[in-house]
Formats: C-alpha cells, sequence, structure tokens
C-alpha cells in the first residue's frame, strides 16, 4: 500500500470510531434519561452470545498447556 492509502484507511477508521463513540454517548444519555435504548444499538449482525456457565471439562481432556507442555511430561 502506498502512503496515501495508508492515510485514507486511518482517516476511514477514525471516522468510525468518532461515529460509534458518538452513538454510545446518545445512548448513555438515553439510559440516564430513563428512556428504553433500543437493544440493537452498537451491537453487530451475527453476534454470538457465550454463556458464563463453565465449559464441560471433558472437552478438555486430551488438551496441552499452550507453552506448558503435555500434563504428564516435563520440560527439558
Amino acid at each position: 500500500m502506498s502512503l496515501q492509502d495508508d492515510l485514507t484507511a486511518v482517516k476511514r477508521c477514525l471516522d468510525d470510531l468518532v461515529r460509534s463513540v458518538g452513538q454510545l454517548e446518545r445512548s448513555l444519555a438515553q439510559q440516564r434519561e430513563g428512556k428504553p435504548v433500543p437493544a440493537a444499538v452498537g451491537r453487530p449482525d451475527g453476534l454470538v452470545t457465550i454463556p458464563d456457565t463453565p465449559y464441560d471439562s471433558s472437552l478438555w481432556t486430551d488438551s496441552d498447556d499452550e507453552g506448558l507442555g503435555a500434563r504428564d511430561r516435563h520440560a527439558p
């Protein structure tokens, strides 16, 4: 990429950030006033909710701790 392309990409990202911060400020102002805020404000399509419940431990029985090696072996 050329320097001009990089600058254009950065400007586009900054514009998106400014727009998102503005939406967040408006949403927070509505919450403070007690107005209902639409659930879709600031949430991208296809967002997946991950539950807080613990995962099944059987998922990890054959896994290695990354960087630490296998559980039944020692580092050299």
